[in-house]
């Protein structure tokens, strides 16, 4: 496929942190192909299969947890990336790793460890992708981390766009490597960041469905979603409801997609090359305003019925006292820690609080859980709650 003229070029890439011979390299693939093909074979990401998405550690075999999510959000990166004719390998690899700093227990997992670090800089899962990726992960010989793309390093690093104030995490591997953090990231970046919000927010109506957190009259009442809806019900009347929501997720994904598409061709009347995209000074890969602002109300509706429901709650509160209780175990006793782990902690502050953070960022749900009943004898209580 021809690339867009602003598209990321991989024949042009900006290259490596680390200089590594590449002549032996397996297969005739593209520098952000390797990307991809690196992170999917990461411990880090297999990890994600028990990592949370909305609910922790879900009994049901149907719930999504990190890492459905991440290949839902790559899918559909890919399918926008050609469209637009950008680099859809580029597009995907950001995808498929942009979750890879998640804590156990998602973002009560994250709020605990932040708290825990108050004094040795914080805790941010986006920063902790990047260290993961370059520092944490070690299958190489000749260097720390996956050493991935400039691009694709830069692409994670900016998910959300320009980073004006880093944490100490970006900040340090900023340092060592410049990601230009105070501009916007490529097309296949921005691509891959509005793919995030498609994905849960429309996937996350199926899995609060399923645990009963959302009703469907106020679901199918609400301005976003109504018009798909009453569509959905025209086409396909007397078809089983659980056929018809389906369709409605469906239609939701496409009816995002398809809006994104044609704002973003909109928004690029005038970009020529990838130092028009950085050069903006804004977001290029947009919706609609009218799809923006009813995607953000949709959003509140979410956290207000879904996220925020008060058994939600409760289980993130037992969450975080988990991993509180888990960074006092290994900070006062770090013989607790895998052995690996114990070799490698520094004695002096605050690299010996971050080292012990990094030990409980890459656990999964299920290995804290079981971590922390190992330590204080019994299993916690009230963390699965579907």
């Amino acid at each position: 496929m021809t690339l867009a003229p602003y598209a990321s070029d991989p024949a042009r890439t900006r290259g490596r942190e680390f200089l590594t011979d590449d002549s032996g390299t397996r297969g005739p693939r593209s520098a952000y192909q390797r990307d991809r093909d690196r992170i999917i074979h990461s411990i880090a990401f297999r990890r994600l299969r028990y990592k949370t998405q909305v609910f922790i550690a879900p009994d049901g075999d149907h719930y999504r947890v990190r890492l459905t999510h991440s290949l839902e959000v790559a899918q559909i990166a890919r399918v926008i990336a050609r469209i637009l004719g950008l680099d859809e390998d580029l597009s995907e690899a950001l995808a498929l790793a942009h979750d890879i700093g998640h804590p156990p227990f998602g973002h009560a997992g994250e709020e605990a460890l932040d708290a825990a670090l108050h004094q040795a800089g914080g805790f941010d899962h986006n920063a902790n992708c990047l260290r993961t990726l370059m520092r944490i992960e070690t299958p190489y010989c000749e260097h720390d981390g996956l050493n991935l793309t400039w691009e694709t390093l830069e692409g994670l690093a900016k998910h959300n766009g320009p980073v004006a104030a880093p944490n100490w995490a970006l900040g340090e591997l900023d340092a060592a490597y410049n990601l230009e953090l105070g501009s916007y990231a490529s097309l296949e970046a921005q691509v891959a960041a509005l793919s995030d919000d498609i994905a849960y927010d429309n996937h996350d109506i199926d899995d609060g469905l399923r645990a009963g957190f959302l009703d469907l009259d106020e679901l199918l009442a609400h301005p976003f979603v109504v018009a798909r809806w009453r569509e959905v019900e025209r086409r396909f009347p007397g078809v089983a409801r659980s056929r018809q929501l389906a369709e409605l997720i469906r239609s939701q994904i496409g009816f995002m997609v398809n809006d994104l598409i044609a704002q973003t061709r909109a928004n690029l009347v005038g970009i020529e090359s990838v130092c028009d995209v950085r050069a903006a000074g804004r977001q290029l890969v947009t919706f609609s305003p009218d799809v923006e602002e009813g995607e953000r109300a949709f959003k509140r509706f979410m956290y207000e019925k879904l996220y925020y429901h008060p058994e939600q709650l409760e289980t993130a509160r037992r969450a975080r006292a988990v991993i509180a209780e888990l960074y006092a175990a290994y900070s006062q006793e770090p013989v607790l820690m895998e052995e690996s782990w114990i070799d490698g902690l520094p004695r002096q502050e605050p690299q010996r609080s971050r080292h012990i953070a990094d030990y409980i960022a890459g656990m999964t749900d299920r290995y804290a859980i079981a971590c922390h009943a190992r330590i204080y004898g019994s299993t916690p209580e009230g963390l699965r709650n579907v």
